[in-house]
């Protein structure tokens, strides 16, 4: 059994909570990372269909934290084109029209989580606490302490849960969730298309859910995200691989020629959360902890990113005034920034999902006429990538 005294406690070891660690230690705070995972094993030998798409806003941070020269794996993009199925309306993005290099990074998250592990092991006021899992957090006016289930003790000025939809942080602290499901049902794999990528995500809507292409290493490789409500799911999911080849094919109009999955197929059902208090004394969530939303525009993870740097400015800000941060009165600022942030995200989120679904006539007539609109408009076009660009 041991004591160990530290300012700051992330539970997750997460992409969002590995950021915030590395933000901190660069300015000397200590900082405890606990996780019920063992992260120490290289977990990128496999490839992976988790993905996300990593925003230059999200590259620019973690180039900041020294994460991004360890990152394995990843496929930058340039262009991005999004059409509805069964109709006329498309619209299309280009890195070369914004005179950009590329629009953004297509990463493995568990490469992306390696990369973090990688550069914040290396670090001597970080100090990780995998494999352990929490039995209480014991609150004070002045500190938490966190035991864990081995008999170690984690006492910290400060506990920041960025564990993930189900957080035990956010339990713990009480925080009251506001949550519904999207009855959608993401299926993600890794697929070999007929045709090249060329560096290009694609997204077609259709009537179902949006399938997405997500350029992968080398010129063939991409990653799928098919999300589709929940019986639509359910067949698919029963199809056998080469049946699903077929599906995907017929689905995505053939645009990349045959499909052929390389990896297992892998579901979540989605649903989206969004925490009402994000900050209390001595707590505060960020992260998929304190968020959930639909992947279709694959924000969540640059949310949480910026979740992580948003509140290490704060704290590093409080220190610098000679005021304590770990008082909820001092980190509402964090926490109405990101709160607007989120929702704005959010609502985005379910009036994109609402407007795409279904397949009634009047309806597709107005979405196919708006695409087309705004892909006429190079000033509407500019505004939405300097949106996803964060």
């Amino acid at each position: 059994m041991s004591l160990v005294n530290v300012d700051i406690a992330i539970v997750g070891a997460g992409i969002a909570g590995q950021t915030l660690a590395l933000a901190l230690a660069q300015r000397d705070f200590s900082v405890a990372i606990v996780d019920a995972n063992d992260i120490s094993k290289n977990i990128t030998e496999e490839f992976s269909p988790r993905v996300s798409a990593i925003s230059k806003a999200s590259e620019r941070i973690l180039k900041n934290v020294g994460a991004w020269r360890n990152i394995q794996r990843m496929q930058a993009y340039t262009d991005m084109q999004v059409w509805e199925d069964q109709g006329f309306g498309r619209i299309a993005f280009s890195a070369q029209e914004n005179k950009i290099e590329n629009l953004g990074h297509i990463i493995e998250n568990n490469c992306l989580t390696q990369a973090l592990f990688e550069t914040a092991s290396s670090i001597k006021n970080i100090q990780f606490f995998d494999g352990q899992k929490i039995s209480a957090i014991n609150r004070s006016d002045d500190q938490q302490l966190i035991n864990l289930e081995n008999g170690d003790m984690i006492s910290a000025k400060l506990i920041v849960g960025a564990d993930g939809g189900n957080s035990f942080v956010r339990k713990t602290a009480g925080f009251a969730l506001t949550f519904w499901d999207y009855d959608h049902i993401a299926i993600v794999a890794n697929i070999q298309t007929e045709l090249p990528h060329k560096l290009i995500a694609k997204q077609a809507f259709t009537a179902s859910g949006p399938l997405a292409f997500l350029p992968l290493w080398d010129s063939y490789p991409c990653s799928i995200v098919w999300s589709q409500d929940k019986s639509k799911a359910a067949e698919l999911l029963k199809l056998s691989n080469e049946e699903f080849n077929k599906a995907l094919a017929v689905a995505f109009d053939c645009t990349l020629g045959i499909c052929e999955l390389v990896s297992e197929k892998q579901s979540y059902p989605l649903k989206m959360r969004y925490s009402r208090q994000w900050v209390g004394n001595r707590v505060v969530i960020i992260g998929d902890a304190a968020h959930t939303i639909h992947p279709l525009a694959g924000q969540g993870v640059n949310l949480g990113i910026s979740d992580a740097v948003a509140l290490a400015e704060q704290i590093i800000k409080l220190v610098e005034q000679n005021k304590d941060f770990g008082l909820a009165k001092n980190l509402r600022p964090f926490e109405r920034w990101r709160k607007t942030e989120t929702v704005k995200m959010i609502a985005a989120m379910e009036g994109f999902k609402r407007l795409f679904a279904g397949s009634q006539p009047v309806t597709k007539l107005i979405r196919d006429t708006g695409l087309t609109l705004a892909n006429l408009s190079s000033l509407t076009k500019q505004k939405i990538i300097k949106q996803a660009m964060g």
